[in-house]
């Protein structure tokens, strides 16, 4: 792909944004781009001609039809689909409040949960919100208006930090809602982001893991596929209608607009577009922080997954308990380390340190031959050597980190975190320590007794610890070492030991004991002798030490980045292309149309694939072992309403073009009209690169097509009270 492309794409002032939007549209072969919702007017032509039926204006107001029935779950996007505040999303995004609410006697992952009635509705795991976007507002001068060159990083991070928590305080004063502060093109432009919070969410329906996660691991990212990836939620609210905490007389959430589902479905071809919020990209890094994270990064991460992986394995045998409450970790790990062994293929099947270094050549070419009113060159030079400290201290920092990844004692430390942060008003404390964060702090305090196993992570420690002591001499830390009591070089033996104290005399496993924790004062607990309070206490001036360089590092780039972002608008705004920024886990729309495709030579994708795919794949055991109940009705040849006549049966999963990241799981899929044609779920192996580089021949984003959603809850699951309450629609 050369250079001249939509891949160098970013934005500045509204107004520099608009004139570039305004010089070119996205490319018609690949349509690249995640589109902010304000931006969606200046490409209407575009979506006209992919096949929009509606106004593009319509997509642009978050109140509207269809814009306001599409969530947040602060992690994973989801959908209204009735007016009952019922909300579907990915079974892998929901799949954590199943684990939740699973034992080993009552095993939801195994063999699906469904309500029966709303009173049989079960509370989400603790944290699951439900987020509506009800406003964005342009706040860059309220947030850098008081930054200056001369400032050092530590007091620009600190500006920054204190204008987004007075934005959102002062945002936050309307009932029920909750406020953040986005940064955009690297800091060039600030939104706030107005949310409706939904602290009440129940898990409705999720099939089980032999539908929703079929293909397990051996599937992920990969086509052709076969997953049922979707489950249901119900948002609840007090019954004034006001958000609230969960209680047994709060009523279903009452959305203004929900999407409608389509049992017509799609045909190879037809216009597609997901509304969801993208987590993040990287298309505008610069080569010294590609070069970090693919030589050096993602190496390190995956090798550390694999034997992450197989610890949990051995610790937590399956059908145990303990594996059940590991299952969701598990579940991550291994999709992280599928995507690390992507994304660093993919790096090297398109030579993207080398394509990088091209890039990077050619904006040095155009900034020489600028007027010389700029200081982009002297900008480029500061920052490169930025990103390469960052590096070394990522890289000298590394072994201590996962050193203390134990979950006892990062609840002590986020504990005494707390206690000495509630020495200061309010206004002045950390984020994740104010007034406003004390919910999710109590329910992640709550939510560790189903996500632990003494024995499991004490299995995981010494795996972290065995890295930190093998490692060269001069990433210990004489604190951490002292404290912890570990000797010189590693000896299992005396490690295991001297854990095994740790996990015998702590009380930080009894959730009355953590939650009753919140309100000491620091004095209590740096009189505690409990092991992992103590070193929590310990290794408090050492961890504040980090937290200040990495505050120092932050707030120099927050001054550099955006000078780098202007010159890329200003050379791509030169070339004659539209702008969208990275995903940065905010609202964004990217359209295109379903396609399978060519990643490799001899290598064909099809747009879809069908109910037999299933029958082809099953062995009857884990991951490919369907309930035989599907299996009977498949083989039975019984697709109700809902078969594509084109492919003779009912398609399961399909593939398009669009444009995806983690963070749009669970993103709806909208047809021409509106109408919710699936749920985006993943991408293929091929594309996950496309983080950092967009390759249109190799960008495949996968969906669960509607028609298998409702097949599979007519014919199999007897999910005839949600088919009652959704408005399903066909083309006839």
């Amino acid at each position: 792909m050369p250079l001249a492309t939509p891949f160098l794409k970013s934005g500045v002032a509204l107004s520099v944004l608009a004139a570039a939007l305004a010089i070119g549209a996205p490319n018609a072969s690949a349509k690249e781009g995640m589109w902010t919702p304000d931006q969606l007017p200046a490409i209407a032509g575009d979506l006209k001609a992919t096949g929009l039926e509606l106004p593009a204006e319509a997509l642009s107001d978050l109140t509207g039809f269809p814009m306001g029935a599409v969530i947040s779950l602060g992690g994973c996007t989801a959908s209204f689909v009735s007016p009952e505040g019922l909300v579907v999303t990915n079974h892998h995004c929901a799949r954590g409040s199943i684990q939740y609410n699973s034992t080993a006697e009552q095993n939801f992952l195994a063999d699906g949960f469904l309500a029966e009635t709303l009173e049989d509705e079960r509370a989400a795991a603790p944290g699951t919100r439900v987020y509506v976007t009800v406003n964005v507002e342009d706040v860059t001068d309220r947030v850098r208006g008081d930054i200056t060159d001369d400032m050092s990083g530590e007091a620009i991070f600190a500006a920054v930090d204190n204008a987004e928590k007075a934005i959102v305080s002062e945002c936050e004063t309307q009932e029920g809602h909750r406020c953040q502060v986005a940064s955009f093109y690297g800091g060039l432009q600030y939104k706030l982001i107005d949310r409706l919070e939904i602290r009440d969410v129940r898990l409705v329906y999720g099939p089980a893991d032999s539908i929703g996660k079929y293909g397990g691991d051996i599937d992920n990212w990969m086509w052709p596929r076969h997953t049922g990836d979707w489950s249901f939620y119900r948002a609840y609210v007090g019954p004034d209608g006001q958000p609230a905490d969960y209680a047994e007389e709060n009523v279903p959430f009452k959305p203004e607009h929900i999407l409608k589902v389509s049992a017509g479905g799609l045909e190879d071809g037809d216009f597609v577009m997901a509304a969801g919020y993208p987590g993040s990209t990287s298309r505008y890094a610069r080569l010294a922080e590609v070069e970090q994270t693919f030589d050096w990064q993602y190496p390190m991460f995956e090798a550390l997954l694999k034997d992450w992986i197989a610890t949990i394995e051995d610790a937590a045998p399956e059908g145990s308990d303990a594996r059940i409450k590991y299952e969701a970790r598990l579940a991550g790990l291994n999709n992280y380390m599928k995507n690390l062994g992507g994304q660093i293929e993919g790096a090297r099947r398109v030579d993207l340190v080398g394509r990088r270094a091209a890039r990077e050549a050619a904006l040095n070419d155009w900034i020489a031959g600028q007027d010389g009113d700029t200081d982009y060159a002297a900008t480029l030079e500061k920052l490169d050597a930025l990103s390469e400290e960052m590096a070394e201290t990522a890289r000298s920092e590394w072994a201590y980190n996962n050193a203390n990844r134990s979950q006892l004692l990062s609840a002590a430390k986020r504990l005494y975190r707390l206690s000495k942060e509630r020495q200061k008003p309010d206004a002045e404390r950390e984020s994740g320590f104010q007034e406003r964060d004390m919910t999710f702090f109590r329910q992640g305090l709550e939510a560790l007794d189903r996500r632990f196993d003494p024995a499991v992570e004490k299995a995981e420690w010494m795996l972290f610890l065995k890295d930190y002591m093998t490692s060269e001499e001069s990433v210990r830390v004489a604190a951490f070492d002292e404290a912890l009591g570990l000797p010189e070089t590693w000896d299992a033996d005396a490690v295991s030991a001297i854990l095994d104290d740790y996990y015998a005399e702590t009380t930080l496993d009894e959730t009355e004991t953590r939650l009753a924790l919140m309100d000491k004062d620091p004095a209590w607990f740096e009189a505690s002798e409990d092991p992992f309070i103590e070193l929590a206490v310990a290794l408090y001036d050492t961890d504040m030490a980090e937290e200040q360089l990495a505050k120092d590092q932050a707030g120099r780039m927050a001054l550099l980045r955006p000078d780098y972002m202007q010159a890329i608008i200003d050379w791509q705004a030169s070339e004659g292309f539209a702008a969208y920024p990275d995903a940065n886990s905010t609202l964004r729309v990217t359209y295109g149309t379903v396609q399978g495709g060519s990643p490799k030579d001899g290598l064909i994708y099809t747009p879809f694939t069908s109910l037999e795919g299933i029958l082809e794949k099953d062995t009857g055991e884990d991951p490919f072992n369907a309930p035989q109940a599907e299996l009977d009705v498949i083989e039975a040849g019984d697709y109700g309403p809902y078969e594509l006549e084109s492919l003779g049966s009912v398609p399961v999963n399909f593939l398009s073009d669009l444009d995806s990241t983690g963070g749009n799981s669970g993103s709806p899929t909208m047809n021409a009209k509106g109408e919710l044609v699936g749920l985006l779920f993943d991408g293929t192996i091929e594309s996950v690169n496309s983080d950092w580089d967009f390759d249109p021949r190799t960008t495949r984003t996968i969906h669960v097509d509607s028609r298998y959603m409702l097949w599979v809850m007519d014919k199999v699951d007897g999910a005839q009270r949600l088919l009652d309450e959704m408005d399903i629609v066909s083309d006839d």
